[in-house]
């Protein structure tokens, strides 16, 4: 629904919006073989600010503006006159963060902010609120385009008119609304302006998305994420939109200026806080991770689907993980078909802004440099992405930061009085300038829906070219020359406004923006391609000729351009043939929804030139094969006949990631002969296990008595798997894995009705149940009865000792949760104190640490990999998280109890939710339960991972385990 009122606005009922530092990285592209920008190497240090800046020696940082003109930025945007837009997150987390303790703007709302330098000295001077709304809470994002300015901040995306050019918005419209994520980090992000015209933005996946565009269509999406806020309670995979698609976790979308054609362009993110693209139009995007080091930087290919979530997000990424898969690939599903390349691996961090930079004025050397933020490590960085083959290679540099060095170690909940650590680059923009602005959020913590900074200080900083002055130019879009030289400036919706305005203009400006094709800029040149298939018969003409170029990019951008219009049809085959692969790329992200019979000829040319290693292309494939695997399989098949243990890698690439069910017997095979290498067998099996049919079920049952243990190994791990969820209604698993009662279980179970019978004398009860106790049984059987309230508080006082001892670990995790325990305080600042024994330490991680977590090649991968431990904490945070487990449990290893409608009750984490619930127990065994036969379910207050008094150690025992954690090599 749209709504559209008259100002001033008045307070109302609906929802606000969310906020930051919580998503993505930064890429950094150079055209032509130029020289790359330099490191971050000279210090700069701000006017009144006691922290410095470090940049490459040929730029200077300057402190542009700062509280109290401005509070606590977020996103920023930069008009045609030069003037910053902020919006303002003063209303942050109130839940979290005490209103009455710190600045706050409860009553109005939070703000949107306009700065500028009026006389040009390189300072703002002055500040002005242009709207203060009720309906903004911690917004996200903001857009200028000419009078409209664009506020994301959810449920809605929210435009602001200002008709008369008095910087006072005269109409709001809501222009969409039905995003998840209220007061919440993973939500609705910023708005830009892409090279065709139309509208770019993303959420994150705090969900569900229901939004319906201005045509009717509507988008459902969602995961089983909830939390992060008390809001955020209800949220489910799976889920339906009017494509027929199912959309998962956080989006990247487009939309047409008039509220028409709402639609996804790559699906499953954590939380990429904003998506960018250049002018060959391709998108960028960055993503945050679950603290495990593996935040990524990405080129967004259409369509794609970035893997965090199982594909239908019912899982989390910690219930896919294979065996032997590090924690990146399994974090972003790197071995699952269908799903893209992830890019850069960044590191620990908190990621937000993102822009890419195409102008000259900073130098030549910085054209084409795609900067992101990372507020987490203090730092901008730079890449420059090189063609490799259909996609890119992407190399990481440090431009922007606060210190020489930037640290691979983050730790989001820290604080301390290194002010250098308060920079938090929360968003990065182009001015029309060319210089580069930066909004520092300025506080102690990043992310974990907390802030320290209770006077909510913010800082925006501008980039130049040392000892140049840059001036804002005086652009004039009344005229087509006008209009010609602003659709050259850097900054994003400022040369959109001439986009707009040379469109209006028709074939009759066809001539003159057909000259930017030579243009020095090659950034120019593409602009003017995407206009020209917008300037009518005449202008598509020459679009059309540009299919044909020598210029690869010219091809590229041509064929995207004649998509965007809907006139790319007639050249499908034509550019299936073509030398370049990212237009091959291309070609095969159109054929998605063209039947096969016209696709036909484009998709075999496609796979003829597919060299069996570029995973671009093979996904490509793969998008124009979707709904039509069948088919194009059929003709795989006849283009690289050969046995199964020959095939070549084309042959082997497509059937994994087409895997339709009429490659199940040759994948067999493949999976099961000596002569295949075993990463060739391991991705046969792959294959097999993303097959929805019980022919691969029973595949794979074959497979699991293989005589090569590699093979009988994995398909057991896919049978045990699968039968959780994509395969649970194709055999009955319960039968084939019924457990035979033993006697000693027996026993147990006529020892528990002594201790349930309240007729029976207390001390028997008791005595009863202290046999139990000690039995890995009976310790079970207690813990249920303790967790439906059938064991009074009497006995498991009695009991708590011994259950703590206990054979089985799970019973003694779990245990921690319901049984007290006389356990003294351990204060971590005098642990902290205390010289350190690793090789004491590592005896320890050895019997008391390593059945849960792995550590090198050492333990086991129940709760978190530590083996990267030591990056991601200093000694106090360490420390912290061992003392006090359930204070910041890692997401996805928040802990669950279910008890069945027969009885039966079940402790672990939540690895999948949907028609079958999959709960994983702290030895590692996994349970499956059919959600209809769940009589409650609930979410447990505190970690499985045992405090260290029930583990039984000390004070010198906690700084061993630690000193040894943190200075693993």
């Amino acid at each position: 629904m749209n709504i559209t009122s008259a100002l001033p606005l008045r307070k109302t009922g609906i929802l606000a919006g969310s906020i930051l530092l919580a998503s993505a990285f930064g890429i950094i592209s150079i055209q032509n073989h130029q020289e790359p920008p330099k490191q971050s190497s000279a210090p700069v240090s701000a006017a009144g600010d006691s922290s410095r800046l470090y940049v490459p020696d040929d730029l200077e940082a300057t402190l542009w503006a700062e509280a109290p003109m401005f509070y606590n930025p977020t996103n920023m945007d930069i008009d045609a006159k030069g003037r910053v837009w902020i919006t303002e997150a003063v209303n942050y987390r109130d839940f979290n963060t005490k209103p009455a303790e710190r600045l706050s703007h409860k009553q109005k709302g939070d703000r949107v902010m306009i700065l500028e330098d009026k006389d040009g000295d390189g300072r703002a001077e002055s500040s002005k609120v242009y709207v203060e709304d009720s309906l903004l809470t911690a917004p996200l994002g903001i857009a200028v385009i000419g009078n409209k300015t664009i506020v994301s901040c959810a449920p809605n995306l929210l435009v602001y008119t200002d008709t008369n050019g008095d910087d006072k918005p005269d109409r709001r419209e809501v222009f969409l609304t039905g995003f998840g994520g209220f007061d919440h980090d993973h939500s609705l992000h910023s708005l830009i302006v892409g090279p065709d015209g139309k509208y770019y933005f993303n959420t994150g996946n705090a969900g569900p998305h229901n939004v319906t565009d201005k045509s009717g269509w509507t988008l459902r999406s969602g995961s089983l994420y909830t939390g992060g806020t008390p809001y955020n309670k209800k949220n489910e995979g799976n889920q339906k939109s009017d494509d027929g698609r199912i959309w998962v976790g956080g989006l990247a979308l487009r939309i047409n200026p008039d509220g028409t054609g709402l639609k996804v362009l790559g699906h499953n993110f954590r939380n990429s806080y904003e998506v960018c693209l250049d002018s060959y139009g391709n998108m960028w995007q960055n993503d945050n991770d679950d603290q495990v080091i593996t935040c990524r930087v990405s080129f967004l290919q259409e369509n794609g689907n970035a893997g965090y979530f199982s594909a239908d997000g019912t899982r989390y990424w910690q219930a896919d993980r294979r065996p032997g898969q590090d924690i990146f690939t399994t974090h972003w599903h790197q071995e699952d078909p269908g799903v893209m390349p992830a890019g850069d691996n960044s590191g620990a961090g908190s990621p937000t802004g993102i822009v890419f930079y195409e102008g000259d004025e900073l130098g030549k050397s910085y054209r084409g440099t795609l900067l992101s933020c990372e507020a987490g490590r203090n730092v901008v960085f730079a890449y420059q992405p090189q063609p490799q083959e259909a996609g890119f290679v992407l190399n990481r540099r440090d431009l922007i930061s606060s210190f020489p060095k930037v640290s691979e170690r983050y730790e989001w909940y820290e604080t301390d009085q290194d002010y250098r650590k308060w920079f938090r680059p929360s968003d990065v923009a182009v001015g029309p300038d060319g210089a580069i602005y930066v909004a520092d959020w300025y506080d102690p913590v990043v992310g974990g829906h907390a802030m320290k900074d209770k006077k909510g200080y913010g800082r925006i900083y501008r980039i130049t070219p040392k000892d140049r002055k840059l001036t804002t130019p005086k652009l004039d879009f009344t005229t087509t020359a006008g209009l010609i030289d602003a659709l050259k400036n850097p900054a994003i919706n400022v040369r959109a406004l001439a986009f707009e305005g040379l469109r209006a203009k028709g074939a009759s400006a066809t001539e003159e923006v057909k000259q930017l094709l030579t243009a020095e800029n090659p950034y120019h040149q593409a602009r003017a391609i995407w206009l020209l298939a917008q300037l009518g018969d005449k202008g598509n003409a020459e679009v059309v000729k540009l299919l044909s170029s020598p210029n690869a990019k010219h091809r590229l951008t041509a064929f995207r351009a004649l998509k965007s219009t809907g006139k790319a049809n007639a050249y499908f085959e034509q550019m299936s043939k073509d030398a370049e692969p990212s237009v091959r790329r291309e070609v095969g992200i159109a054929l998605r929804d063209v039947p096969y019979d016209q696709a036909s000829s484009s998709i075999s040319n496609l796979i003829k030139n597919y060299d069996g290693k570029d995973p671009w292309m093979l996904e490509a494939i793969g998008t124009a094969a979707d709904g039509k695997e069948a088919q194009v399989y059929a003709f795989v098949r006849e283009a690289f006949k050969a046995d199964p243990p020959n095939w070549k890698p084309q042959r082997a690439g497509l059937a994994w990631r087409l895997h339709p069910v009429m490659a199940v017997e040759e994948l067999k095979v493949r999976a099961g002969s000596a002569k295949v290498s075993e990463p060739e067998r391991r991705k046969a099996l792959t294959a097999i296990g993303f097959i929805k049919d019980k022919k691969a079920a029973e595949a794979m049952i074959v497979l699991s008595k293989s005589s090569l243990p590699d093979v009988a190994s994995q398909a057991s791990y896919w049978i045990n798997f699968r039968k959780s969820n994509d395969w649970a209604d194709l055999m009955n698993w319960e039968e084939a894995t019924a457990q035979v009662m033993t006697p000693a279980f027996k026993r147990m179970l006529d020892l528990k009705k002594t201790v349930a019978d309240k007729a029976q004398p207390m001390p028997q009860r008791i005595e009863t149940a202290r046999r139990m106790a000690s039995d890995m049984n009976g310790g079970n059987i207690l813990v249920d009865m303790r967790v439906q309230g059938q064991l009074p508080d009497t006995i498991a006082r009695a009991v708590s000792e011994i259950i703590f001892k206990n054979p089985d670990q799970n019973v003694r995790v779990v245990a921690s949760q319901f049984f007290p325990r006389n356990g003294k305080v351990l204060k971590t600042d005098f642990i902290s104190r205390m010289t350190a024994d690793p090789a004491h330490g590592k005896t320890i991680f050895s019997t008391t640490c390593a059945a849960c977590h792995k550590h090198g090649k050492t333990g086991a991968e129940i709760g978190p990999d530590l083996t990267t431990i030591h990056k991601k904490f200093d000694k106090a945070g360490l420390l912290d998280a061992i003392v006090n487990p359930s204070a910041s449990m890692v997401f996805g290893y928040e802990s669950y109890t279910i008890v069945t409608k027969k009885g039966d009750t079940y402790f672990g984490f939540l690895m999948s939710d949907g028609a079958n619930v999959v709960l994983k127990d702290a030895a590692g065994q996994q349970h499956t339960i059919k959600a209809d036969q769940i009589k409650t379910r609930e979410k447990m207050p505190s970690s499985l991972m045992p405090e260290p008094t029930a583990l039984g150690l000390n004070e010198q025992d906690l700084a061993d385990l630690t000193g040894y954690l943190l200075n693993f090599k």
